[in-house]
C-alpha cells in the first residue's frame, strides 16, 4: 500500500518539491501522492514539470495531459522544452542530460531544494542488469541512490521501494491519466531486451527484492571502500595543485588495487580527466609495475600526462600544448 506520510516524511523540511512528471503511470502516481501529502500541516510546497523532448509528435500532447492533471491537483506545472538540435546517436542518454539540467534550472528558479523523480524497484533491477552487463565496479552495482546531489539540488528516489505493477494500480484506481512511452519498447534500445528479460529473471527467483538487496550491500561496500581510498590519499598525495598532483608511487604500488585506482581515477577527474574504467585499470597496473621495478613511466589519458619519475614520483598533469 502506497502511504503518502512514509514516502515523504524524509523530505519534510525541504524549502520545495519539485515533480518530474512525464505522463507515465509511475511519475503520475508519485505527481499525484506528493500532492495529497502536501496538503498536511507545514508541508513543503510541490511544484511539477514535464520535459518536452520533442522526439515524437505526441511529446506535447503529453506534456499538456500532465498540466490539466496538475491544474486539478492544484500543482503548480511548467512545461519544459529541448531547444537545440537533438542528436542522431546517444539519444536516452542525452535526453536524459538535457531533462536533469532543464529540471535542476527550474527548481532553482522557483525556490525548490528537491528534485523528485519516479524510479521505483523494478527500474532499480534493470539499471542493475544494465551494468552488470556493462562489466560495471562495485559503485555501479549499487544501482540508483535513494538520494544525490545534482547540480546543487538534492534528487531523491523516494519510489526505489515500490513496485510498478503498485504505482500502476495507484494510478489506475484514482482515475488518473496516464500514457506509455512507445519508445520503452523500442528494440533500439538496450534496456527494452532487459525490460524483457526482467519476468523471466523474476521467475527464477531473482526479482527486484534481490536487487535491491545486493544494490543495498554494494552501496555499503562502496562507501567502505571510498572511506579507505581517502585514508590512502592522506599517505599518497604529496601535493594537490590547481594543475597537477602529485602521488608516492611506492604508496599507489604498496595499496590494494582498487584504492589506488581510487585515488588515481579521483586526482584524474579533478584534473577534468575522466577516462573510462577499462582505460584506468590497465594503465595503473602498468603504474605499479613500474614502480615496483625502479623505472620511469609515461603515458597520456583522458588529455593528461601521467608520469612516474625515477625519483618514484607519479605526477598527473594536463598534456602539454602541441606546438603547431
Amino acid at each position: 500500500m502506497l502511504i503518502p506520510d512514509e514516502i515523504f516524511a524524509p523530505h519534510a523540511s525541504a524549502r520545495g518539491l519539485l515533480v518530474a512528471v512525464s505522463g507515465g503511470p509511475d511519475s503520475i502516481a508519485l505527481l499525484a501522492l506528493a500532492a495529497e501529502w502536501s496538503k498536511g500541516d507545514n508541508r513543503p510546497p510541490v511544484f511539477a514539470a514535464t520535459f518536452d523532448h520533442g522526439f515524437r509528435k505526441a511529446s506535447r500532447a503529453e506534456a499538456e495531459l500532465c498540466a490539466a492533471l496538475c491544474a486539478r491537483l492544484g500543482v503548480p506545472h511548467r512545461i519544459l522544452e529541448w531547444h537545440g538540435e537533438k542528436p542522431e546517436t546517444r539519444i536516452q542518454e542525452s535526453a536524459r542530460d538535457a531533462r536533469y539540467a532543464a529540471l535542476v534550472e527550474h527548481a532553482k528558479a522557483i525556490g525548490a531544494d528537491l528534485l523528485l523523480t519516479a524510479h521505483h524497484a523494478d527500474d532499480q533491477m534493470e539499471t542493475i542488469l544494465f551494468r552488470l552487463m556493462r562489466g560495471s565496479s562495485i559503485g555501479g552495482l549499487a544501482g540508483m541512490r535513494a538520494q544525490t546531489r545534482r547540480g546543487g539540488i538534492v534528487h531523491a528516489r523516494p519510489l526505489l521501494a515500490q513496485r510498478k505493477a503498485a504505482l500502476v494500480a495507484y494510478a489506475k484506481g484514482r482515475d488518473l491519466p496516464f500514457v506509455i512511452d512507445p519508445t520503452n519498447a523500442d528494440p533500439r534500445f538496450a534496456r527494452t531486451g532487459l525490460r524483457r528479460l526482467a519476468p523471466q529473471l523474476e521467475e527464477a527467483g531473482l526479482g527486484p527484492e534481490i536487487f535491491a538487496r545486493l544494490a543495498m550491500r554494494a552501496e555499503r561496500a562502496d562507501a567502505a571502500l571510498d572511506w579507505a581510498a581517502q585514508e590512502l590519499a592522506q599517505r599518497a598525495i604529496l601535493s594537490r595543485e590547481a594543475g597537477q598532483t602529485q602521488l608516492a608511487g611506492r604508496q599507489m604500488a604498496e595499496a590494494p588495487e582498487e584504492l589506488a585506482l581510487r585515488l588515481l581515477l579521483e586526482e584524474m577527474s579533478r584534473l577534468d580527466g575522466r577516462p573510462r574504467l577499462e582505460q584506468a585499470e590497465p594503465l595503473l597496473r602498468s603504474l605499479r609495475e613500474a614502480t615496483r621495478e625502479s623505472r620511469s613511466f609515461r603515458a597520456n589519458l583522458a588529455g593528461l600526462l601521467i608520469d612516474l619519475r625515477r625519483d618514484g614520483t607519479i605526477v598527473i598533469a594536463p598534456e602539454p600544448a602541441r606546438q603547431s
